[in-house]
């Protein structure tokens, strides 16, 4: 089975391919083409089989991680969209729940207010109204409402439309009546309903679920044809699978419906590739540190599992997301962060980045502004001969005079600005890490930190320093892991149902009926896919609370039929995760399940591990001996480094820093009173401490 897995980041674009008969694993890099990152995409697949005499008709599956979702929403650039939506709830997705993102700011940004997904004037409403708990109609809806409404928003120009129906997430008749009229009057458009895109309670975060599906549809679908037309068009005839935010891949069918399930597309299939890493080296319990040139995505895996996002702090842009997404913290840190000094004179690193056009002045594609890849240049960590593989020179005097000018601006010497650029980056990082760590009572010190992306490996020891974290993991590709984890991917499918039911008064009947059908739902999208139900793995979850509480916790529930006895070890498991969470737990007090989720797994096709070649050296693998700057016991001094080439370095010995390890996708950086070893499955384990 031959597969390719690409990676579009903010910088690079990272491919990689895997033959699993001759167990060849080839990695590639091409800057990302950010006006239209397909051509990116078709550029590094066409090198990468020209360079290597890969006949790219006979790949299989191409498997890819986007960020056209993402960047739609963070750079507010999507389809114009509308709305229609029960009269008397125009306003929902605009009120909110009256919830301020930072509580004592009295000057601050409320992002569904001041960026609407859908403009007020777009939103329309009709006649229609049903009930809880069954969903029974109150008052039918009124179609031919429903038809001038479809018939407006043409006229207006609109692209997209939402239609969310208050309680239709237990009966969505209303709303795919009410989406085959639109259909009838405006065939072009694009249209989704809320109970399709999340069937779960919560009319805000649903219906802003649903509109952000609408205004991030119709660039995702053209994106995905767009790619697809370019792969057929280039003789190829592997299936296309987009990597979804829950670690699971789907086809583009699916995605072109619903391109919200790929809002953390490219950052889920980092913690998989981080997960797998981890792995083969025996590490359960990992911190996922994948740094680009754009930004940092911090994940967590415990014993192998990696956390799934809840409903009271998923959100992306500032806007609320209901659909599974992998726990990922991203914020704007990495090689390309801009520095600069603010009107105020404070001093600050990110989250601006110069992307890979014009790049850092270190690239000599016109960068005029100081960024991190361009103080590693100054302080000797980054050579200037050995950069992508040798494949791109640094233009050192270019870093040097940037930097330069903003230590002058700082009153500070090229050195001290250089290593304070760093300094302020790491701790970003580090405070993103505690964020996910720290602040949900994970100690970090009993994690490894798995560093990978381009700018992982030259400041993960740091990070770790600032952290306590006494082990870093530099995975055998550190600038593709992504672009791995999409070759470990499987096909991903979840439904879910809303219950309000009570561990006092559970109607069980109800819980197995319900999950029987999800089952068949899940089964049903998987043969669509052509994947048998026998190879379907299917867990299933609750999203329970103590009652009266706001949010909720997820517990597993036994398959099969599900009697008392079942129910109760899903309550004590419940009693223990809240516990640990908050610390307390109230035993006498009645629990109750609020949604129940089904999650069905298909086996994609995976990727070879190479085994890791033996017979290198310290002698062979060093390249040169030169100086590089590090702050030490608050001192900034100069270090004679080794640098050496990974490829060449000898398995199991350790060696002590300082030390630059050079290899085509990134520069590992082993600071002063470090130590590292090359593993036998392909890792550097990177140690605190000094080798005796």
């Amino acid at each position: 089975m031959k597969l390719v897995g690409v990676d579009v980041g903010g910088t690079f674009t990272d491919v990689m391919y895997s033959d699993s008969v001759s167990g060849t694993v080839i990695i590639h890099k091409v800057p990302t083409t950010g006006d239209d990152p397909s051509r990116g995409v078709m550029t590094g697949i066409i090198e990468l089989c020209e360079r290597n005499g890969i006949d790219a008709a006979q790949i299989d599956y191409v498997f890819h991680g986007t960020t056209i979702a993402t960047n739609a929403i963070l750079e507010y650039r999507g389809a114009e969209a509308g709305m229609i939506t029960t009269k008397g709830f125009r306003d929902i997705i605009h009120i909110g729940r009256h919830q301020r993102p930072q509580h004592y700011s009295i000057m601050q940004e409320i992002p569904w207010q001041n960026r609407p997904l859908v403009k007020r004037r777009f939103r329309k409403v009709v006649t229609e109204r049903l009930a809880p708990p069954n969903g029974d109609v109150l008052v039918a809806l009124d179609e031919d409402e429903v038809r001038v409404a479809a018939r407006e928003l043409k006229a207006r120009g609109v692209q997209s439309i939402a239609i969310c129906f208050l309680f239709s997430y237990l009966n969505p008749d209303h709303e795919e009546r009410a989406r085959a009229i639109v259909l009838e009057e405006y065939p072009e458009a694009f249209v989704t309903t809320s109970s399709s895109v999340v069937s779960q309670f919560r009319e805000f975060e649903r219906f802003t679920t649903a509109a952000m599906n609408a205004y991030i549809g119709p660039p995702v679908r053209n994106y995905i044809r767009q790619l697809d037309n370019a792969l057929r068009g280039a003789g190829m005839k592997a299936e296309l699978r987009i990597m979804r935010s829950n670690g699971g891949v789907a086809t583009p069918a699916t995605i072109s419906e619903f391109p919200v399930l790929t809002l953390l597309s490219g950052p889920a299939a980092g913690v998989l590739g981080g997960a797998l890493c981890g792995q083969l080296s025996d590490r359960r319990n990992l911190i996922t540190f994948d740094v680009g040139g754009t930004s940092a995505d911090i994940g967590v895996t415990n014993e192998g599992r990696f956390s799934e996002a809840s409903a009271r702090d998923t959100t992306i842009a500032g806007y609320p997301v209901l659909v599974p997404m992998i726990d990922i913290h991203t914020i704007g840190a990495g090689g390309g962060s801009v520095a600069f000094v603010d009107a105020g004179g404070a001093f600050h690193v990110g989250p601006r980045s110069a992307g890979s056009v014009p790049g850092p002045a270190a690239y000599s594609r016109g960068g005029q502004e100081p960024t991190v890849t361009d103080a590693n240049v100054v302080l000797g960590r980054l050579d200037k001969d050995n950069f992508l593989g040798g494949e791109m020179s640094l233009d050192v005097a270019g870093a040097e005079k940037v930097v330069g000018e903003i230590a002058q601006t700082l009153g500070l010497g090229i050195d001290e600005a250089a290593v304070g650029i760093i300094t302020v980056l790491n701790s970003n990082m580090a405070n993103a890490i505690r964020s996910r760590t720290v602040q949900k009572g994970i100690d970090p010190r009993d994690f490894s930190l798995m560093a990978f992306g381009g700018a992982g490996p030259l400041h993960g020891a740091e990070v770790a320093d600032m952290l306590g974290v006494p082990e870093v993991i530099v995975p055998a590709y550190p600038g593709i892991t992504s672009a791995l984890g999409l070759l470990a991917s499987e096909l991903k499918y979840d439904s879910i149902r809303t219950q309000f039911q009570v561990s006092n008064a559970l109607n069980i009947d109800r819980l197995n009926a319900d999950f029987l059908q999800m089952e068949e739902d899940i089964n049903r999208q998987f043969d669509a896919d052509s994947v048998a139900a026998a190879d379907v793995t299917v867990l299933r979850f609750a999203d329970a609370r103590y009652i009266g509480q706001g949010y909720e916790l997820r517990v597993d529930i036994d398959g099969g039929t599900i009697d008392a006895a079942s129910m109760e070890r899903t309550f004590e498991q419940f009693h223990r995760i809240h516990e640990a969470e908050y610390g307390h737990t109230f035993p006498q007090s009645p629990i109750e399940i609020v949604n129940i989720r089904v999650t069905g797994t298909a086996p994609s096709p995976q990727l070879e591990w190479p085994k890791t070649k033996e017979g290198g050296s310290r002698d062979k693998a060093l390249v040169k001996t030169a100086k590089t700057k590090f702050r030490v016991d608050g001192a900034l001094q100069s270090f004679d480094t080794a640098f050496y080439r990974r490829a060449d370095l000898p398995v199991g010995s350790a060696i002590a820093g300082p030390a630059i390890i050079l290899q085509l996708d990134t520069t590992t950086v082993v600071p002063p009173n470090w130590s590292f070893t090359a593993d036998p499955h392909g890792n550097l384990i990177l140690t605190a401490g000094v080798v005796s």
